[in-house]
């Protein structure tokens, strides 16, 4: 019943942006924290950034502060993750996925709901 659709991906050069998107639908967001993975090839997921339900508390991996922001549409009920100063290692599948506790939001076995996935390469 938990359904996400990421998008926003694409290919970048380095130094570039991009906003990735991610659509809720079959549910309301309103009750539920929505986090940001990635996974790079030949690598585990690992958690890029968090959101409250009201948008109030967000949380993001060391490597990406500064760079990255996450925020919400309520009325659209969606998240997006605007990503500024690309690097190459910024590489990756990124998915979204919901979680019920916030502090949990980084723990992959927590969280339901995983989208496809949107592919975001960076390279000249």
């Amino acid at each position: 019943q938990l359904q996400l659709v990421e998008s926003g991906g694409g290919l970048v050069q380095p130094g570039g942006s991009l906003r990735l998107s991610c659509a809720a639908s079959g549910f309301t967001t309103d009750y539920y924290f929505i986090s940001w993975f990635r996974q790079a090839p030949g690598t585990g997921r690992e958690g890029v950034s968090c959101i409250s339900s009201s948008g109030g508390r967000t949380k993001y991996a060391d490597s990406v502060k500064g760079r990255f922001t996450i925020s919400r549409d309520k009325a659209k009920n969606s998240v997006y993750l605007q990503m500024n100063s690309l690097k190459p290692e910024t590489t990756a599948k990124y998915y979204c996925a919901t979680a019920r506790v916030f502090s949990l939001c980084f723990i992959q076995s927590s969280l339901d709901g995983w989208g496809q996935g949107t592919l975001v390469t960076v390279s000249s």
